[in-house]
């Protein structure tokens, strides 16, 4: 795994148990775990809520607007 043995790994386990203290761990784990889901489930699932439809923005009415004056 990425060249890691098992040594490395409990050096990193033993260095975030230092930094962060036990209490925090689960804490962590969790919201990792939430956050891996979330972008999974966002992966798959096709979402419908987006409208892509083109909208003239208030600048560009405006000038269609002026044109319009002008042209009649």
């Amino acid at each position: 795994m990425f060249g890691i043995g098992t040594t490395e790994l409990v050096i990193i386990l033993v260095i975030i148990l230092i930094i962060f203290g036990a209490g925090k761990l689960p804490e962590i784990g969790a919201g990792l775990g939430k956050g891996i889901k979330n972008f999974k489930k966002a992966t798959k699932e096709i979402n419908d809520d987006i409208d892509i439809t083109a909208t003239l923005k208030e600048g560009n009415n405006d000038k269609e607007k002026k044109e319009e004056k002008n042209h009649s």
